[in-house]
């Protein structure tokens, strides 16, 4: 519309415009390429596919839209429908094992397909899927196979195949026997994966019986389409012929191994089974048979070299080795071939084993436990082969059946639930009990053994978890906390170290007990059991100790332990210098102290000289010396005490007698 600003004439006008549609836009196929599959041999106008090609411009506008459908290429073998876009077959017979795929230009074209439209193509792969149009073929009539007489039965002997060139299913062939003078001989089977006819062995060929034998095979498909039934037969025919080639071969076992089985602890001498062997070539010579070692190496059987009867050269035991894997070696009378076979000898289950418990676990019970309580569930093992009828049973012992403590309940399921009879167990009156079970097991014959269950009482809290299975003292107060008892096993084990430590000192080398110091001994005491003279084994010690501890001046020469807990001294006693020559004096305080004060231990102590030795450089000690003073005691008393005495009657008992030096006396 046009504006201006003189006032319009006549009032304005609206119009509508139109853009007619022109031919601009060629056909399109939008899922292109296409496959398609058709199977072979189909009929003339089968169809294939559907293509569909779509055109942008206006279909309601003249010819732009509508379009036309052509082949351009894969004539004369498809065609397609101009309006539909259909493909169809158009030549019979299309044999898939001659050419499998075509290519296909399918053009679509506007303007109905007259001159000046526009036109766009697509490509279609059509594939013939296979049916079965081909019956097998043998490549030939007639096979030449050979088998040497040393062959065992079982073996192959060739093989052969029938060509189908078909796939799948419709390529299956299977071959069987028809006819031949070799059916008995001779055995036909298919390998699975190459699908070959395959000749075995059946039975044992001789050359000097027959040398030759012929088969006749039939391959055949077992899947045929009746829609090429005409087409048949789908079955081929070939001949076999087999001859047998002569060989100079070791015996022959008549199985390829052997399965026997023997009882458990079978008398020495029992018979295993037999195995044979045979020369097949004309001479037939014997054959003997052996047991090579190293295939039983413990000898538990023999073998008779002429017959091959195996036996048993001693009972054996299942539960130690249930079976025994040998070899029997056969050889032939004046040749060195041998042949072996494996024998496996299987030890036939007895029932030699009672039953015995599964787990030999304590049972933990507490000591609070309430009467009728199953404490426990017991069940047991046998070494003996595990059957599934096997079922065993249990009951208290004869002796402990009547017990007023436990009782037991079998479950009829192999296992035993035992149960308290009584409340009140305490530990300190007993800690464990043993409960001994039967168990019978359903053998032939049956065999029962009897298991000692262990149960220990617990200490348990309010929740009847355990705290602590050891046995405690009985003069331990019920009262006491853990903490406390294990301070005082604490203090108890450091009192047993100190014992054990005190008695090891005690039993090391002796040291010497006095510390001379400046050749001091005024206070030691020494009592003389023998005579002798010297110092080298003179351990004399300070009696300084045998002084109150709390006058010394912390000097204490002596090696001795001294208790730690002392007394002080009652008032009024007097404290003696540690190194008086006071001796009287010291002893008597001692012993007041001693009177008057029980817990005042009295360090008394007395050294006795076994040996004095030899050669002492302190000059002698011995109190013979003493016959030297004048003294007014009379010694003849001595002369009635007795030979052990008689040397000192001797010195003393008379005025007269000579003087002696005290080291003579102590070399005497």
């Amino acid at each position: 519309m046009i504006y201006n600003d003189t006032p319009p004439l006549t009032p304005p006008s609206e119009f509508i415009v139109k853009v007619q549609d022109i031919n601009d836009n060629p056909p399109e196929f939008l899922h292109g390429p296409y496959y398609a599959n058709v199977p072979e041999m189909s009929n003339v106008g089968t169809s294939v596919m559907q293509v569909t090609a779509t055109d942008a411009d206006d279909p309601t506008y003249g010819n732009s839209a509508r379009l036309v459908y052509s082949i351009l290429q894969g004539q004369p073998y498809f065609s397609v429908e101009s309006q539909t876009g259909i493909i169809r077959t158009a030549l019979p017979n299309m044999d898939r094992e001659a050419r499998q795929e075509y290519d296909v230009v399918i053009q679509a074209k506007d303007m109905g397909g007259h001159m000046g439209g526009l036109s766009g193509t697509t490509e279609v792969k059509i594939t013939l899927t296979d049916v079965n149009d081909n019956p097998p073929k043998f490549p030939q009539s007639v096979y030449a196979m050979s088998v040497s007489e040393d062959r065992v039965p079982g073996e192959e002997v060739g093989r052969l195949k029938a060509k189908d060139p078909d796939l799948g299913d419709n390529g299956l062939v299977t071959y069987s026997l028809l006819d031949g003078d070799g059916m008995g001989v001779f055995e036909l089977s298919t390998d699975s994966e190459t699908r070959e006819a395959v000749i075995k062995l059946k039975k044992h060929v001789d050359y000097e019986t027959k040398r030759m034998y012929t088969l006749k095979v039939e391959g055949s498909n077992p899947h045929i389409d009746p829609r090429f039934m005409s087409w048949g037969p789908y079955k081929d025919e070939a001949t076999i012929k087999i001859s047998v080639e002569d060989a100079d071969e070791p015996p022959v076992f008549v199985a390829p191994s052997y399965t026997f089985e023997v009882e458990e602890n079978a008398p020495e001498g029992t018979v295993v089974g037999r195995v044979h062997a045979k020369d097949t070539d004309v001479a037939n010579n014997p054959v003997r048979y052996m047991i090579p070692r190293y295939t039983d190496v413990e000898q538990f059987f023999n073998i008779n070299s002429e017959d091959g009867l195996i036996t048993t050269t001693r009972p054996m035991d299942r539960e130690t080795q249930p079976w025994h894997n040998i070899s029997v070696s056969a050889t032939e009378i004046g040749h060195h071939q041998d042949t072996k076979v494996r024998v496996n000898i299987k030890i036939k289950d007895m029932n030699d084993n009672a039953p015995e418990f599964a787990t030999n676990n304590e049972v933990l019970m507490c000591d609070t436990v309430a009467p009728g309580k199953m404490i426990e569930t017991v069940s047991a093992v046998d070494k003996d082969e595990m059957a599934h009828r096997q079922h065993f049973t249990f009951s208290l012992a004869p002796e402990v059946a009547h017990n007023n403590n436990f009782s037991l309940k079998d479950n009829r399921d192999s296992t035993a639930s035992i149960y308290v009879l009584r409340k009140g167990f305490s530990r300190l009156t007993q800690d464990v009990y043993f409960l001994p079970i039967e168990i019978n097991d359903n053998g032939l014959p049956a065999l029962s053994s009897t298991n000692t269950l262990t149960i220990r009482v617990c200490s348990c809290d309010s929740r009847d978890t355990i705290l602590s299975c050891n046995v405690e003292p009985y003069v331990l107060p019920a009262g006491l906390s853990t903490g406390a008892l294990i301070a005082i096993l604490a203090c108890i084990v450091i009192l047993l170290a100190i014992v054990v430590l005190f008695v090891a000192l005690r039993r090391q080398k002796k040291e010497p007990l006095i510390v001379f110091e400046e050749e001091d001994i005024r206070e030691n005491i020494i009592t003389y059991d023998d005579e002798g003279g010297g110092e080298e084994d003179t351990e004399a010690f300070d009696i300084a100790t045998l002084q109150n501890p709390d006058g010394a001046n912390g000097f204490l020469p002596r090696k001795d332990m001294k208790p730690e807990l002392q007394c002080p001294l009652r008032p009024g006693m007097g404290h003696p210098a540690p190194n008086s020559v006071d001796v009287d004096d010291f002893i008597k305080t001692r012993i007041a102290e001693a009177d008057c004060d029980p817990t005042a231990p009295p360090y008394d102590s007395i050294q006795i000289y076994g040996y004095e030795g030899r050669g002492s450089l302190a000059g002698s000690l011995s109190s013979l010396e003493s016959v030297t003073t004048e003294s007014d005691l009379d010694y003849d008393y001595l002369q009635s005490w007795g030979p052990r005495f008689r040397k000192l009657a001797d010195l003393y008992g008379t005025k007269d007698c000579p003087l002696f030096d005290a080291d003579e006396a102590e070399d005497s």
